[in-house]
């Protein structure tokens, strides 16, 4: 069968914008593994190539991710649903913004880059959590205001922040983030629920911890798209 021209230059523009589509999961971690696994396996990214690590000096565990309400990962049973529960907080006037975990990817190929994650609060744990990123590897820089785990022993899932802006994080093979502890307006750490106390050993569990980006089109898809296009638009008139 022969194609019309008009048939041909719209496949050109499609092939062509289908890069542009390219939203994707670059990286994620949903913790689960078999019972009685170390917690380092963990670390290791479930989908694509990237390592979780914890900063400061804080402890982890794995713990079920179904409690409570659960995150929105979508496994139901416990084993192996788990999330990374972390402990091991700063005292109560100390280490702002110094302790939490983090989780390191590459963004080659991909452009703006957002980050989600799920995250269960303890009764005693940290109120206030920021988000921080790096694009060196070495220097991290707060991004957005602190989100706030008003409840304790309760899941604040979707938790989303928009590096769309920040050019640095594009096709970075250094990227990375942080989920730190914060402290409150007047210096010291506040516990999420409010009839209880701050405590070091308060806990906070992370779960479905996901890079997302678009696919940065090709050159040559780029020069494809535009004559396509402009062909298109005179065979019109």
């Amino acid at each position: 069968m022969k194609l019309s021209m008009k048939s041909v230059i719209l496949a050109a523009v499609v092939a062509a914008a289908s890069q542009f589509a390219g939203a994707a999961v670059i990286t994620q971690w949903n913790f689960n593994q078999a019972a009685n696994t170390p917690v380092a396996t963990a670390f290791v990214a479930s989908t694509g190539t990237g390592t979780a690590s914890l900063v400061g000096g804080t402890t982890a565990t794995l713990a079920s991710g179904i409690a409570n309400g659960g995150s929105t990962d979508p496994v139901l049973t416990s084993p192996p649903n788990f999330g990374l529960n972390v402990t091991t907080f700063p005292a109560a006037t100390a280490e702002n913004k110094g302790r939490g975990a983090q989780f390191v990817t590459s963004t080659a190929g991909f452009q703006d880059i957002t980050l989600s994650f799920d995250q269960r609060h303890s009764n005693t744990s940290s109120r206030f959590v920021q988000v921080q990123y790096t694009i060196d590897g070495s220097n991290f820089i707060d991004i957005g205001d602190t989100f706030q785990g008003t409840a304790g022993d309760t899941w604040f899932n979707n938790r989303a922040i928009d590096l769309s802006s920040i050019a640095g994080v594009n096709d970075n093979a250094l990227f990375g983030v942080r989920v730190v502890a914060a402290v409150g307006a007047n210096g010291a750490y506040v516990a999420s629920t409010s009839t209880s106390t701050y405590s070091p050993g308060g806990t906070w569990r992370f779960d479905m911890v996901t890079i997302n980006g678009n696919v940065i089109p090709e050159p040559s898809a780029l020069g494809l798209l535009a004559p396509a296009g402009l062909l298109l638009a005179r065979r019109r008139k």
